[in-house]
């Protein structure tokens, strides 16, 4: 009798330990994604002082306006229906560098608006200060892309085709493969609308 519970105790532990390695493998890689997410949108900064004070703003503006569904549809006057499904930070990537911001992904588009405002001139020679913003419609977006760098697997990319052969690259998030899916089921859902 002792024997059989030693046995059968003895199998459950070793079942145990291994449900209780596999758990924590499992949440050592997300942390590991996590903090690679964090490192990489840091890096791309022009400074670590300017990537907070962008956030720090960005931050503010949301606590302000009450929450970034709130923002969202603020900045881009959201239409009546339209749902925000995800707000990632990332960065876009253009001819001056990588813009720090907001990724919003809703049922109707994909934008994207700059966490700090950026200066440029008016065509009568003033500075001026805007946020920059790019907002595509899903009907008009024909793909998305993942890319990632060879030799650093860590920096991935997201490219998002649009019908005209436009490309908007983002990059930098703090969970790239969320916020990859949410694009695609995005744009799935709206090439694919259900009948009511």
């Amino acid at each position: 009798m002792k024997n059989q519970l030693a046995e059968s105790s003895g199998a459950i532990i070793p079942k145990q330990m291994d449900s209780m390695i596999y758990r924590m493998d499992k949440n050592r890689k997300k942390a590991d994604n996590f903090v690679d997410g964090i490192r990489e949108h840091l890096r791309l900064g022009p400074k670590f002082s300017e990537t907070v004070k962008g956030k720090l703003s960005l931050g503010a503006r949301i606590l302000q306006l009450g929450g970034v569904k709130r923002v969202f549809r603020q900045i881009f006057c959201a239409k009546e229906g339209e749902k925000l499904l995800k707000a990632s930070q990332c960065y876009l990537s253009t001819t001056a560098g990588p813009i720090a911001g907001l990724l919003f992904i809703s049922t109707q588009r994909v934008a994207f608006c700059s966490d700090r405002s950026i200066k440029f001139s008016s065509p009568n020679g003033e500075l001026v200060r805007i946020h920059y913003k790019v907002s595509i419609p899903l009907r008009k977006i024909k793909r998305a892309n993942q890319s990632e760098n060879a030799k650093k697997p860590s920096q991935k990319f997201m490219e998002i085709v649009t019908m005209d052969n436009f490309d908007f690259w983002f990059m930098g998030f703090l969970n790239y493969q969320k916020a990859f899916s949410y694009v695609r089921q995005a744009i799935s859902q709206a090439s694919n609308p259900v009948q009511k």
